[in-house]
């Protein structure tokens, strides 16, 4: 019984570290799809924030200069998404997948110029990452039975990263659907027309709402790069930027659902990484590679039997266009 609880605790664990960065950059892209912004490029963004995060961190020594940066860069490519499709009216997919494309050859080509090891860079040390947090009293409760290895494995021992994507999860929903802000944003995602006649700018909002996805999307790949890791390695985000806007769309585009998809999506990727190497009764040892598949085969097989019925902001990819 020890062994199976500790085991579930190492999972759930698990669970919440490879959540955090899915949790961070879903409700980045809920900013910018509840505007009726389509932003595929959470995956470019997360990958831009990881290497700016792990270079900077690297070249300073410190982990909230490499977090800066990360925000920066990610901000930076959501301006140039709003440029593209709210500016210029262009294919929100389109800027999207450009985005991404974009930025997987260039983080490669940027860190093989400037550290010469491959397009890594090198491997950070204790000031230039973000390390576990032990909460108070997790020593103390450990022998407690049941609570003990609870509160040590699973509540504590995270980095603050961890802890800030938790805490992002009410605030979105706060921020979505108690203020002025929010309200506006759910607005000129359902009917940018109506917003516009009340005076108020559509494509300020949605700018305003790409910011706020860009820097949750920053901190994600900062994350993955100078929290979960040590350093940045190529294509580290590893499709976890599609992950996160599957999950979007399984949360039907609320925070709560979407935090839900997080984690199912978050065990899937624990479960498999345990099973590795791991033979199975009647199977013997099933290939590395189609246990890696588990995420994204879960992935596919809810948002097939899911999509069609997911209700997405009316305006959503559609250019909004002021009359004259």
């Amino acid at each position: 019984m020890t062994d199976l609880l500790l085991l579930a605790s190492l999972i759930a664990a698990a669970t919440i570290r490879v959540a955090a960065p899915l949790v961070l950059a879903a409700l980045g892209g809920l900013f910018a799809e509840r505007s009726g912004v389509v932003d595929i490029g959470l995956e470019g963004k997360m990958l831009a924030g990881a290497f700016a995060a792990a270079a900077t961190a690297a070249v300073t020594g410190s982990a909230w200069v490499g977090l800066g940066a990360a925000v920066a860069a990610a901000v930076l490519l959501s301006l140039v998404h709003g440029l593209a499709c709210v500016t210029y009216h262009g294919n929100q997919v389109v800027s999207g997948m450009a985005l991404n494309i974009t930025v997987a050859g260039l983080t490669a080509v940027l860190g093989y110029a400037w550290f010469k090891e491959g397009g890594q860079t090198p491997m950070l040390g204790a000031g230039a990452r973000f390390g576990a947090i032990a909460l108070p009293g997790a020593t103390a409760l450990g022998g407690v039975p049941i609570v003990g290895p609870i509160y040590r494995e699973v509540v504590s021992g995270h980095n603050l990263l961890v802890y800030l994507a938790a805490a992002a999860v009410p605030a979105v929903a706060w921020i979505v659907y108690r203020t002025r802000f929010g309200l506006r944003l759910r607005a000129v995602g359902e009917s940018p027309g109506a917003v516009d006649t009340a005076g108020i700018s559509v494509g300020g909002t949605r700018y305003r709402a790409l910011i706020a996805g860009g820097a949750l999307c920053g901190v994600a790949g900062a994350y993955l790069s100078i929290a979960h890791h040590a350093s940045f390695i190529r294509d580290m985000s590893a499709g976890k930027g599609y992950l996160a806007l599957a999950a979007l769309i399984f949360g039907q585009w609320r925070p709560l659902p979407t935090l839900g998809a997080c984690l199912l999506f978050a065990f899937a990727d624990a479960v498999q990484a345990r099973l590795q190497g791991t033979p199975l009764p009647g199977v013997g040892v099933v290939p590395v590679q189609l246990i890696q598949a588990i995420p994204y085969a879960l992935t596919v097989a809810l948002l097939a039997g899911f999509v069609g019925r997911a209700v997405a902001p009316r305006a959503i990819g559609v250019p909004y266009v002021k009359e004259r």
